[in-house]
């Protein structure tokens, strides 16, 4: 399930659980290419809210998309407690030009607080 919330016209939540698989993976890069349309750069809050299960094509999918649309993300907050999302997303952020940052579900506020900061 993903559940999407806007915090500004340019900055965009989602809470992602159960089953992260190609559909879960299509509509969450269908929300986010209608943001694209609307703003140079969006800003992307993304917390796993109790993942039950990942397939690998979605891994790949959710590692593709933010480098073939580099230069659309303005700041992604990521928050999870998954060790191993948070070295994807180290991988990730070498290769996109936006800032990225890692938040444990425990310092959700603290994600929340940093993507809303103007740029």
């Amino acid at each position: 399930m993903l559940l999407n919330f806007s915090f500004a016209n340019d900055a965009v939540g989602y809470m992602i659980e159960g089953d992260y698989d190609r559909e879960a993976i299509e509509l969450l890069e269908a929300e986010l290419l209608k943001k694209f349309k609307e703003f140079d750069k969006i800003k992307i809050y993304l917390e796993d809210s109790g993942i039950y299960r990942f397939r690998v094509a979605s891994i790949f999918n959710t590692f593709i998309f933010p480098f073939k649309h580099r230069g659309k993300f303005s700041k992604i907050a990521l928050v999870t407690d998954r060790k191993w999302i948070h070295c994807l997303a180290y991988l990730n952020s070498i290769l996109i030009s936006a800032k990225l940052r890692k938040f444990t579900t425990c310092k959700r506020q603290k994600a929340l607080d940093w993507i809303n900061l103007a740029d």
